[in-house]
């Protein structure tokens, strides 16, 4: 699999800030087939080419859906895809947030943290890909609808508190903590998927995390 030659250009969704209230009146099962779509054809050989050559019409064509109802529901491919991405990592983040319940230890949060991100990976390596291409990582920080809260929050509080408590690096800002675990989980990510890799992720999980432990805990 080829890098991507020619990146998707994207600008800030017109409606980004706007009224999407509309996509409350969308039939579940209608919102499940776009967003299958929409992964499925990011993550497809012919997007490395150019990620810009899925278009509004065919995802309509692949979801089995009138070109006027994503239009009528999204506004533009942009907010489209934010909102698809809103949506997965909404899941996610849930997921995450249920599995820390109960867990007091740093490093036993930790671990679970990462564990659900690998997991993630090996069931979910079509939406790794998705990520990927959909939107260029420059333009995180510039989309107000990918800003999920509880996801993000779910990070920086086991972060934190292990600073707090002396257990993580605290010679460190708190935003580069979460940068380098960031950084940990997503290229070990994508070049998983990327090398069509034989075993799960969570099959050398123990070893991996203690090279994130080692690389961001407290050493005197």
């Amino acid at each position: 699999m080829t890098a991507l030659k020619k990146p998707m250009t994207l600008g800030r969704p017109s409606n980004a800030m706007g009224d999407l209230t509309l996509l409350a009146q969308i039939r579940p099962a209608t919102l499940d087939k776009i967003e299958k779509s929409v992964i499925t054809l990011y993550a497809s050989d012919e997007s490395e080419v150019a990620a810009d050559s899925v278009t509004m019409q065919s995802i309509a064509k692949h979801a089995n859906v009138s070109l006027q109802t994503l239009y009528k529901y999204f506004g533009d491919k942009n907010t489209l895809i934010y909102v698809i991405l809103d949506r997965v990592l909404s899941r996610l983040a849930a997921r995450m947030i249920d599995h820390l319940s109960g867990i007091d230890s740093v490093k036993d949060r930790l671990r679970k943290t990462l564990w659900v991100m690998f997991d993630f990976v090996d069931h979910n390596p079509d939406a790794v890909l998705f990520f990927s291409t959909a939107i260029p990582v420059s333009h995180y920080q510039h989309i107000a609808i990918y800003e999920n809260k509880d996801l993000m929050e779910a990070f920086l509080q086991v972060l934190s508190d292990g600073q707090q408590r002396g257990e993580l690096n605290q010679n460190v800002s708190l935003k580069t903590l979460l940068d380098v675990f960031m950084g940990f989980i997503t290229r070990l990510g994508l070049m998983h998927v990327l090398r069509h890799a034989a075993k799960p992720m969570t099959a050398d999980f123990d070893p991996l995390f203690d090279i994130l432990w080692q690389a961001i805990s407290r050493h005197d």
